[in-house]
């Protein structure tokens, strides 16, 4: 995409999420939007936090991408029911700028002519104004996502996340993106960008097959996810970060996760909510990311999730690259060479 285009299509991209009251275009119900100004509160100051990086994955000429995650939109229109919409008022409290800081990486984006590599939890929940707003956001200008937890959290908490718990939005959520949210690629100046959905911790024996379709292709890979992989000294900074609950981590050890600190007094029906469980590996998973180090083609893993900035070496040919929460304006600027 030619720069001049790139920039006429964020024109109207930046508009859209700074405008005060949207209407629904079926219904007309105005929106509840979610930038804390529109309740009365002066706006902060708005200051990205964006670190260069500079990839060499043998892309056939070099080009820029701002690699972003967890920004934490939290629409909602008064038309949707009485529980989503005091949902969206309690985790406004928690993203107050979310929206700002979208549009600022948006604005950064643009100015420099960059592939936007998001990594999961653009929306905080399901709604009907979140999934209506990120399709016209991912259905213009130069986009490639993957999906968060986030994306298919109903409620934030209410219940078990697992594949059931998925399958209740995922039609809905899949209709918003472009890409196929379990696994999907596009090429970039010879570059291969992978995003995988590991979302609960897990990869499956599909993905498995999947990935190697794409290493059959013979070009260099970037993977995108949103839960970062196992990599020790993560998992111990992660570790110390959470006073020992969890390290957040794919594909951690068994002997790691079975020493997570538990929630002691959970009814059996809600031992679920134990870190221990909910991260735990299960075997297709361990398979997929030991067959994963042995790639030589995969030069990079970006991902999102803990909410800070963290690198680590995952495999002899790639780094992992953890980025800091979209939603107090972290990213990172990377030049691909």
């Amino acid at each position: 995409m030619k720069r001049s285009e790139f920039l006429k299509l964020f024109g109207g991209t930046l508009l859209a999420s700074q405008l005060p009251n949207l209407l629904h275009a079926d219904n007309l119900a105005t929106i509840n939007h979610p930038s804390a100004a529109l309740r009365g509160e002066v706006q902060p100051n708005i200051k990205l936090d964006i670190r260069p990086l500079t990839i060499n994955v043998g892309a056939e000429k070099p080009f820029s991408a701002l690699h972003i995650s967890d920004s934490h939109l939290t629409r909602v229109f008064d038309t949707e029911s009485d529980r989503k919409r005091d949902l969206s008022r309690h985790r406004q409290r928690i993203f107050p700028w979310a929206e700002h800081y979208f549009d600022a990486h948006i604005r950064y984006a643009t100015e420099n002519n960059m592939l936007l590599l998001h990594t999961g939890d653009l929306i905080d929940f399901v709604s009907e104004a979140n999934l209506e707003f990120i399709a016209g956001q991912l259905s213009i200008g130069n986009w490639f996502a993957s999906a968060g937890n986030h994306e298919y959290s109903q409620f934030v908490g209410e219940a078990k996340e697992d594949a059931a718990y998925k399958a209740q939005s995922y039609d809905k959520v899949q209709a918003a993106y472009p890409n196929n949210l379990t696994l999907a690629s596009q090429v970039v100046n010879g570059v291969n960008f992978v995003a995988i959905d590991d979302v609960y911790y897990n990869f499956t024996e599909q993905q498995h097959e999947l990935m190697e379709k794409e290493v059959k292709r013979g070009l260099p890979i970037v993977m995108m996810c949103h839960v970062p992989l196992y990599t020790p000294k993560h998992c111990e900074y992660g570790l110390k970060q959470t006073n020992g609950l969890a390290a957040y981590l794919t594909g951690a050890p068994l002997e790691i996760t079975s020493k997570y600190k538990e929630y002691p007094n959970l009814a059996p029906d809600q031992k679920w909510r134990n870190r221990s469980i909910q991260q735990r590996a299960d075997k297709p998973t361990l398979d997929f990311i030991a067959w994963l180090k042995e790639q030589p083609l995969l030069k990079a893993i970006l991902c999102g999730h803990t909410h800070y900035f963290f690198e680590e070496r995952f495999s002899p040919s790639a780094i992992q690259y953890t980025v800091g929460a979209g939603y107090t304006g972290a990213g990172r600027a990377i030049k691909f060479i």
